[in-house]
């Protein structure tokens, strides 16, 4: 049974609409068929296994600033698409720093030999490059501070005086308000013509929104190394936002972090959109502060002015206490926890809840697990560990909570009236069940149940050879099918004991915020799927 409880209201209010998303068409994709064209953006050496990974990908985008001037008649026998030569320069993020003259005769050279050139704006636009290279083969770029509509739509117009098959301006975004010009500016010119996205981590969810205000082109890297700070990688495109396809969105989700770009949370709720038939699209939002964020694009409505209001969020670590502050409803269950990983929009209200503690407490349910008088140990007294000593005391099981720092420990123990001990102190003999809500034993690549990104050669949290027979071992990080079991669960299972993937977790508590958002149950095969996980176990 979920644990969501009734809501208590405070005067803040927010309002949004429902409107429709846009769509355009990829290359050689029927009218029918919305789509975007995929360019791959190549920073390594093509291999075949490299380009086995490109199928139906339409521009292979040769960055020659990083990889050098690559012959591209093997890339042909490789690549089925075109091909576009980039030198991006130094002054515009990449690494290009030659003289305008070795500059000029590189591109005149590529020119000669690939369908298309990027050429910058303010450095490639000479009469004898010009002359060289006619509009059907040019895409004339731009890459600069952060702007505002008007001063982007300004560049615009210098861009467009040279004649081209298609304009890329691209912002870089600090601040989270800033990502919004580049959508603001397609959405004003309403062109094919045009592609415009915010640069950096702080706007690379604009990349994924782009093509739904007009956008023809989304750029994925090739491989795993991104050509700029923010690109997704072209298996992270069609895996988590199923593009090139563009079905119907009227309304949009997504997740907000720091960092958030390891988050398994799209490839599930998307996917399961797709499956469903849910027009939305749920995105990955990363801010350096979570009340910029909510100031500058929740609640300055210039997304639903553009058609695509956000309507829910899930809320990773550091930003759960900061969630349940802006919102204007709160579950007595969020209260308790003292934050929220759900903000949901319901008749102008944001209302907050925390499904954190559905996470722990199910995938014991579905191993036959009653939690009720089992000795617990909850290992962290942050927001992921309070969530999890709840859900467990709920549950009827006898929780401590082990932390590191006495007076967080401290002040968790005298919220939730659970014992709290010095880390120090956990035997993991005397417990059934041990939850690690804390970063500690996250190896390099591995993500917790929030999405981040963690640091290698971490201790584990506690010694697994301790652990008494059949015990069970929850670890809150995960990590992606790939990668393998973290390793915390791969020390623990080795010592027979029953382990509970993060995975798991990430796809419970998503199950409860994916029926408050869509209305609709999240079936858990699917979610499996979709997360890599095996099939349950009949019965």
């Amino acid at each position: 049974m979920p644990l969501r409880l009734s809501y208590r209201c405070r005067p803040r209010s927010s309002g949004g609409v429902r409107c429709g998303g846009g769509s355009i068409l990829q290359e050689g994709v029927a009218a029918s068929v919305p789509a975007a064209s995929l360019i791959a953006t190549l920073t390594t050496p093509l291999t075949p296994e490299l380009a086995a990974g490109l199928e139906g990908v339409a521009w292979l985008e040769v960055r020659a600033d990083v990889v050098g001037d690559i012959d591209p008649e093997p890339l042909r026998h490789l690549f089925a698409g075109k091909l576009l030569y980039t030198l991006r320069s130094r002054a515009e993020g990449g690494a290009f720093e030659g003289s305008p003259e070795r500059r000029k005769r590189r591109l005149l050279a590529a020119a000669e030999r690939y369908d298309r050139v990027d050429l910058e704006g303010a450095r490639d636009l000479g009469p004898e490059i010009l002359t060289a290279i006619p509009p059907a083969r040019r895409l004339v770029s731009w890459h600069g501070p952060a702007s505002d509509l008007d001063a982007l739509a300004a560049c615009f117009e210098r861009l467009a005086a040279a004649e081209a098959a298609l304009y890329k301006l691209v912002p870089w975004a600090i601040r989270p308000g800033e990502a919004l010009a580049p959508l603001q500016l397609l959405h004003r010119l309403q062109r094919a013509d045009v592609a415009a996205f915010a640069g950096g981590d702080a706007g690379a969810w604009t990349r994924l929104i782009a093509p739904r205000l007009g956008a023809p082109v989304v750029y994925g890297a090739a491989g795993d190394d991104p050509g700029a700070p923010g690109q997704p990688s072209i298996r992270t495109l069609r895996q988590d936002f199923g593009l090139p396809a563009l079905p119907p969105v009227e309304k949009l989700f997504g997740v907000i972090g720091n960092p958030i770009a390891h988050s398994l949370s799209p490839r599930l709720h998307n996917g399961a959109y797709r499956e469903l038939g849910i027009p939305a699209l749920y995105l990955p939002f990363q801010t350096d502060a979570f009340g910029d964020f909510w100031l500058e694009v929740v609640e300055e409505g210039v997304l639903e002015a553009l058609g695509l209001p956000i309507q829910g969020l899930s809320i990773t670590a550091p930003f759960k206490p900061a969630a349940l502050a802006v919102a204007g409803a709160e579950s007595p269950l969020a209260g308790l926890v003292g934050g929220a990983n759900t903000l949901v929009l319901r008749e102008g209200v944001w209302e907050a809840e925390s499904t954190d503690p559905e996470g722990v407490i199910e995938p014991l349910r579905d191993r036959g697990i009653d939690p009720a008088g089992r000795r617990a140990a909850v290992v962290g007294a942050g927001g992921a560990g309070r969530a999890a000593a709840v859900g467990l005391a709920h549950a009827g099981a006898e929780v401590t909570l082990f932390n590191r720092g006495r007076e967080r420990g401290e002040s968790a123990a005298a919220d939730l009236g659970l014992p709290c001990l010095p880390l120090g102190e956990l035997d993991p003999a005397g417990y059934d069940l041990l939850v690690n809500a804390t970063p500690l034993g996250r190896a390099a690549g591995a993500a917790g149940a929030a999405g981040a990104a963690g640091a290698a050669d971490e201790p584990l949290p506690f010694p697994v050879d301790a652990l008494r027979p059949g015990a069970v071992v929850v670890d809150l990080v995960y990590r992606r099918e790939e990668e393998g079991p973290t390793p915390l669960l791969a020390a623990a299972a080795a010592r027979g004991a029953v382990t509970v993937d993060g995975r798991e977790v990430l796809m419970d508590q998503a199950r409860g915020q994916f029926r408050m958002m869509t209305g609709r149950e999240l079936p858990k095969d699917l979610a499996r799927r979709l997360l890599g996980l095996p099939a349950a176990r009949p019965g």
